[in-house]
Order: structure tokens, then sequence, then C-alpha cells
């Protein structure tokens, strides 16, 4: 039987990418001006651990280290890259309007801000949820024990819905104190004015350890919601998404491998056809990137796999102490997975 034209073409194009040759992805203008500027404009938050400026002003964290991953795969350099701080109210529209290019600052990826707001989300980075911090002298051991509380929300984020389904598929009330800037939400809590904090248990858990009688709060068991955090920039740059994407999973796979810091150059030695094409060696990944075909090696050995950069920022030995949870590979019982880099 005779093939179609279309059939043809269709056929061709099943071929080339089973030979990993190019259908490139769309350039579009954010990566354009992020060349032409040198510089990537990261937006992000201000929680220690995640995100903060050290004593001489330099950014740390989490996710400035995404930021620097993504530094490296444009530029080969993990310094191109510029943070911008700024509130749960200000951030997307600052990312709308082009203030920056990408905002890695802890935004829950939901249907709305993908579809109604224009907003394209890389893989998860960190999985969360909202919790409750309430001080120990309340007496209660888990949320559905808070009927009648005054919560303190932060306006502008989930966090305000999913408190009011929370007490409503409990059968509860609650009186909202809903404040905009995270100062004066944490004051108003330490000072009486509500019995519960409620945001993501990361922010929690780093609130607790910033005030002024830690031990004397406890972070309650549930998990509210599902709060998947997730890198977000706007529609129009399909490979600007997918450097995201893959710089991203890089960390991921990089960990499953068992590719550190420290080993990164001893497995270039290695004879595993995916190792190979991952680290370069095998240049066609870099290649239909268009970009330095050792650039996950690069990434990895200058900040290390997912695993490392968890420990070294927000790990059970920082100060905000996390459990790895949900925030560990698939192949140990965690929901962080790669597609593979072939």
């Amino acid at each position: 039987m005779r093939s179609s034209i279309k059939g043809l073409l269709f056929a061709g194009l099943l071929g080339a990418a089973s030979l990993g040759l190019a259908v490139p992805a769309a350039a579009g203008p954010t990566l354009d001006a992020i060349k032409a500027r040198g510089v990537i404009k990261v937006g992000v938050g201000t929680a220690p651990g995640f995100f903060s400026p050290d004593s001489n002003g330099r950014w740390q964290g989490f996710f400035v280290d995404i930021g620097r991953a993504l530094a490296i795969a444009v530029f080969n350099d993990p310094e191109k890259v510029q943070f911008v701080s700024a509130s749960p109210q200000q951030r997307l529209p600052a990312l709308q309007s082009g203030e920056f290019d990408i905002l890695l600052s802890a935004v829950t990826q939901t249907a709305v801000r993908s579809s109604k707001l224009g907003f394209h989300f890389g893989p998860v980075v960190f999985y969360d949820g909202q919790g409750l911090l309430v001080p120990k002298k309340l007496g209660v051991n888990k949320g559905s024990e808070l009927n009648g509380a005054t919560v303190c929300v932060q306006t502008g984020t989930t966090g305000e819905l999913n408190i009011a389904d929370f007490f409503r598929q409990n059968k509860a009330t609650f009186k909202p104190v809903v404040i905009e800037e995270t100062a004066e939400f944490r004051k108003a809590f330490t000072s009486g004015r509500c019995d519960v904090l409620t945001q993501d248990a990361s922010d929690l858990a780093i609130a607790r350890t910033q005030l002024p009688s830690p031990n004397d709060y406890v972070l309650l068991p549930e998990r509210i919601s599902k709060e998947p955090l997730a890198p977000a920039i706007r529609y129009g740059d399909d490979q600007w998404l997918e450097i995201v994407n893959w710089v991203v999973y890089a960390t991921i796979q990089a960990e499953e491998f068992g590719i550190t810091q420290a080993n990164a150059d001893e497995f270039l030695k290695s004879d595993n056809p995916s190792i190979r094409r991952f680290l370069g060696v095998d240049p066609v990944i870099g290649e239909a990137f268009k970009l330095d075909p050792k650039v996950f090696h690069t990434i990895v050995k200058t900040l290390g796999n997912y695993g490392e950069i968890f420990e070294r920022h927000i790990g059970k030995a920082t100060p905000v102490g996390f459990e790895r949870g949900y925030n560990q590979p698939w192949t140990k019982g965690g929901l962080l997975y790669s597609p593979p880099f072939r």
C-alpha cells in the first residue's frame, strides 16, 4: 500500500526523534533577552535556607542554587544571575511584567496559574504542604481541635483558600486575620492576635527557628494542602522552558546515578551509555539543546546533585532541619523522578 505524503512526513519526524535529530524548540523573547543582557534575573523570596543574602550580600539557599545551575546552562558561569526579592503578592505580577525571567520563590503550581494567568511551570523542585503552627500552651495535638481559633494567614497566597477549605471540611469555624507583610504576619502571631500561623510547612519550620522561644511552639502533623513548588516562567519561550526543565531534572538524575560533586570527574570514565550521554562524553544531549555538551557535568561538579543541594541548605544538619520525605528519589520511596536523558 502506498503511503500518503502526510504519512511519510509523520514517519520522518518519528525517525528523526528516534535518532535524536533535531525538531528544535522555538526560541523566544525571554531567552533572547537573557543572552543579550548577559545575566538571568531570578525572582526569589526571603526565607533562610531557601533564599537569603549572607553577611556579604551574596544570595544563598536551595532555590538560589537552582538559579545558579541555570546560569551555568546558559552562560557556563554560576555567577551570571541576579536575584530579585519579591513578596508573595508582588511575585506573579512582576514575572508577568518581565521584571525577572523566572520565578523561584517557592511558588505553588496550580491550574489557574497555568491556564488563566499564563504561566508555564517547570518540574516540581520541592514537595510541600500547608501546615499549622501553634503555641504549645494552646494544648492541641491536631488541626481538627482548633474549632473557633483565630488564624493568621498571608494575603495573596493559596493559603487563604486552603485554610477555609480545611475548617469547612472539619465542620469547624475560625476567624481569619489576613495580613500582607511577612514581618507583620509573624508579629501578629507572637503578640497573641491569632492562635494559629498557617503557611507552607517549610516556611513555618523556618519561622519557628526565628521566634523568640522556638520550643514554645509546635508544628502540627497535618498538611492541609498539596503545595508542589516549581519554577515559573511566562508563556512564549519553548526553548527557555526546556532548559529549565532539564536543568532541574539533571540534579535529580545525578543523584539517582550516584554522581556527586566529589566524584563527577570519575564518572566521565564510565562505560554506561546513559551516564556518558548525561555527562556529555557522548555530546548528543548538549548539542540538542545548543548548550555545552558537558553542561550537566559542570552543574553537578559546581553545585552538587539534588540531595547535596537539599542537605546543604535545608537538610537535617541545618537550622531548618528538614527530613527528605517526599523530596527524595523514587528509588527511595520519594516523588523525585527524572525522564531519561536520551
